[in-house]
C-alpha cells in the first residue's frame, strides 16, 4: 500500500464529562472511498471536525502524505488540501456561483483587482467537470440542494483538493442526482483523491465503497474491505450491544386513546398524511434517518408549523394547535432536541428555567412568587436527582445531563397529558442517559402518553411500547415491541418493507 494521505492513530477527543472519541484509527488511502459508518452519537461528527481543524484532540498523532501534524486548524486543513462538503452547503445564498466559488480559489487582499471573465471561465470549467449545467451567474439561492453540492464539490476541485469528506451528500438527492455524484466520486477515485463518505443509506455503500470503519460509542469497532460485509452484518457492528442494561424499560398497560392524527399534513414542514396515535401510558418511539421528518413532525404537533391539512384529536375530540400556546392548553408539552438554543436559557437559574412555561401560574398580580417558584424547583431537583450546587445556581454549569433533566422539569410543570421528547438522551453519558430513561419510565407508569424521538435505535428498540418509523415525511411502518428489530426499522426507515418493496 501507499503512503496513507491521511493516517489518524489513537485519537481521543471529550468534551466535558462526556468521551466522544477514544483511541481511534483511521487510514485513507490516494484514490480510496472510505466509508464511515456508525450511529447518530458515534463520533463520526467529531472525527471529521478534528480532520478539518475544528477540533483539536486531546491525545493521538495525525499524519498527512507521511507527515506528523502538530497543529491544525481550519485554514491549515484547507491549505493541505482537506475540503468538507455537509449535507447544507456552506454557500452564500446571495453571491451568484461563480462568486461563491472565486471566492474559494482566489487569494489577496480586499483590494485586489477581480477578474470576472477568467472568474467565470474558471467556474465555468469546473461545473463542467462535475457534470453540472448550472449557470455560472444565477445567484445560489435559486438553486437546488443537489445543485448547490455540486457547487461545492467543483470549488474543492479547483482548490486542488486531495482529500474530499462527503457527509450525507445523497441525503436530499433524486435516483438520477445519486448517479450523478457516484460518476463524480469515480472520476475522482481515478484522479487519486481520497474520499470520506458517510451516509445513513447502506444500500449506496456496496456501490460506491472500497474500505468501512465502524464507530460505536466513540471507538473504532472494525475497518474491513466493503466486499466482505454484508448489510444484516454491518447493521449489527453498528448498534451491537446488550439493551437491557442501559434502557430499563418499565411495562405498564396502556390505557384510553390520548392523541391521535388522521391524514395530518403540512406542506411548509413537507409532512403528508400521517395517521398516528398514542394511549395513555404509552411510549411511542418516532425512527427514521436524518431528514425524514420526525422533528418536523413534533414542530406540528406542538403548533410551531400548524397543519393545513388532515386533523388532531386529543380524548376523542378534534383540536386545532395553531400555536406552542394553544399546544400547552391542551396538555401537549414539547422538549427540543436542541436543548442549549431551546431547552433551557443558560444565563438563568435552575428554578426560573423549572418554572419558565408555567410563569402565569405562579404570578400574583402581576408579580412572581418567588416561594412558589422556589417549591416547583425544589420538588423537581429532589424527584429527578438534579445535580446542582443550588437551585439558583445558572444551568449552563450544569453537566448536560442535568440540563436535559431541567428542560424536561420546565415543561412537565404545565402538567401534560402527552410529552414529545425530541433526542432526550442526546449528548449525554451513559450514567445519565440511564437516568433520563428511568424518568420516562416513571411518567409512563403516571399514565403519561409519550412520544420520543431518537435517532438511536438501540434507545428506540429498548424504551418504545410501539415504534413508528418515517422516510421523506411520511411514516412508513408501525411495529409492536415484541415485533421491533434493528433491520425492521433500517428497512422502513429506508422506504422499504422487510422484502425491499415500498413501504404502504
Amino acid at each position: 500500500m501507499s503512503i496513507p494521505l491521511i493516517d489518524i492513530q489513537n485519537i481521543s477527543k471529550s468534551f466535558g464529562g462526556a468521551r466522544a472519541l477514544e483511541d481511534v484509527d483511521l487510514q485513507l488511502q490516494p484514490g480510496e472511498v472510505h466509508a464511515l459508518c456508525g450511529e447518530n452519537g458515534a463520533g463520526k461528527s467529531t472525527l471529521i471536525k478534528i480532520i478539518t481543524g475544528a477540533h483539536a484532540p486531546d491525545s493521538g498523532t495525525i499524519r498527512f502524505n507521511g507527515h506528523v501534524i502538530e497543529r491544525l486548524d481550519p485554514g491549515i486543513s484547507r491549505a493541505m488540501g482537506i475540503a468538507a462538503i455537509y449535507q447544507q452547503p456552506a454557500l452564500f445564498p446571495d453571491l451568484t456561483v461563480a462568486e461563491n466559488i472565486g471566492l474559494r480559489l482566489e487569494r489577496g487582499g480586499p483590494w485586489r483587482l477581480l477578474r470576472w471573465g477568467e472568474r467565470r471561465r474558471t467556474a465555468r470549467a469546473l461545473l463542467d467537470r462535475v457534470g453540472a449545467s448550472i449557470p455560472v451567474d444565477e445567484p445560489v439561492r435559486h438553486l437546488t440542494m443537489p445543485q448547490q453540492q455540486l457547487v461545492e464539490i467543483a470549488a474543492a476541485l479547483g482548490a486542488q483538493a486531495r482529500v474530499l469528506i462527503l457527509d450525507e451528500p445523497t441525503a436530499s438527492l433524486s435516483d438520477r442526482e445519486v448517479e450523478n455524484l457516484f460518476r463524480v466520486i469515480r472520476e475522482l477515485r481515478a484522479q487519486r483523491v481520497g474520499m470520506i463518505y458517510i451516509s445513513h443509506r447502506m444500500e449506496e455503500l456496496s456501490q460506491i465503497a472500497d474500505r468501512v470503519t465502524v464507530l460505536r460509542d466513540g471507538k473504532r469497532v472494525t475497518t474491513q474491505p466493503m466486499e466482505k460485509l454484508g448489510r444484516p452484518e454491518l447493521i449489527r457492528l453498528m448498534v451491537g450491544r446488550e439493551l437491557s442494561s442501559v434502557f430499563p424499560k418499565v411495562e405498564v398497560a396502556p390505557g384510553q386513546t390520548v392523541l391521535e392524527t388522521r391524514g395530518l399534513g403540512c406542506i411548509a414542514s413537507g409532512i403528508h398524511d400521517v395517521n398516528l396515535s398514542i394511549r395513555a401510558g404509552e411510549i411511542l418511539g418516532l425512527a427514521g434517518l436524518v431528514g425524514a421528518g420526525r422533528t418536523e413532525l413534533a414542530r406540528v404537533l406542538f403548533g410551531l408549523a400548524p397543519a393545513n391539512s388532515g386533523e388532531i384529536l386529543l380524548n376523542g375530540q378534534t383540536v386545532r394547535v395553531e400555536s406552542p400556546a394553544a399546544a400547552v392548553k391542551l396538555g401537549i408539552a414539547y422538549v427540543p432536541e436542541d436543548r442549549r438554543r431551546h431547552g433551557v436559557i443558560l444565563e438563568m437559574s435552575v428554578a426560573a428555567n423549572a418554572t419558565l412555561a408555567v410563569l402565569r401560574k405562579i404570578a400574583k398580580g402581576g408579580l412572581l412568587d418567588f416561594a412558589r417558584e422556589r417549591q416547583i424547583a425544589d420538588s423537581f431537583i429532589r424527584r429527578f436527582g438534579i445535580k446542582t450546587s443550588s437551585m439558583n445556581a445558572a444551568v449552563g454549569t450544569l453537566s448536560g445531563g442535568n440540563q436535559q433533566k431541567v428542560a424536561l422539569a420546565r415543561w412537565l410543570a404545565t402538567e401534560p397529558s402527552v410529552i414529545i421528547l425530541d433526542e432526550p438522551t442526546q449528548g449525554v453519558d451513559v450514567g445519565a442517559k440511564s437516568e433520563i430513561h428511568r424518568l420516562m419510565g416513571e411518567l409512563a407508569q403516571r399514565g403519561m402518553a409519550i412520544i420520543m424521538i431518537s435517532s438511536e435505535l438501540p434507545e428506540v428498540l429498548g424504551m418504545s411500547d410501539r415504534i413508528a418509523v418515517m422516510h421523506a415525511g411520511r411514516i412508513t411502518g408501525v411495529l409492536n415491541r415484541a415485533e421491533a428489530t434493528q433491520e425492521k426499522v433500517i428497512e422502513l426507515a429506508l422506504g422499504r418493507g422487510p422484502a425491499g418493496a415500498v413501504a404502504a
